[in-house]
């Protein structure tokens, strides 16, 4: 039995809009959330999407900068592919995944008034 996800403003399936929220990392993250006005499912993981890109761009450019750290730039760059598609595949399969802390951030954006 499918979960009723609703349906956006954007009028696109709603578990296609949040898989593409992650697709481009942040960029197509901001660029969700600002388009889809209505489903708070596309939005939060738009949100998350936000969240955890923007923090692994911080991330990576900090490797880049700080030599004693690049030993674990592949360990990074794994993480971040993983994660990237564990969201993209929870996402287009309608759950509402969370990560630890970076989940419940973007709930917290979302609950916050305009």
């Amino acid at each position: 039995m499918e979960k009723d996800l609703g349906k956006t403003s954007i009028n696109v399936e709603p578990k296609v809009a949040a898989l593409l929220a992650y697709a481009a990392g942040f960029v197509s993250g901001i660029i969700f959330f600002v388009i889809e006005k209505e489903n708070r499912f596309v939005r939060f993981h738009a949100m998350q999407s936000i969240i955890l890109f923007g923090a692994m761009f911080v991330l990576q450019m900090s490797i880049v900068y700080l030599p004693f750290i690049r030993l674990i730039a592949p360990l990074v760059t794994l993480g971040s592919l993983a994660l990237w598609i564990v969201c993209m595949i929870k996402a287009y399969q309608g759950e509402m995944f969370k990560l630890p802390v970076i989940g419940d951030l973007a709930e917290k954006q979302l609950d916050r008034p305009a």
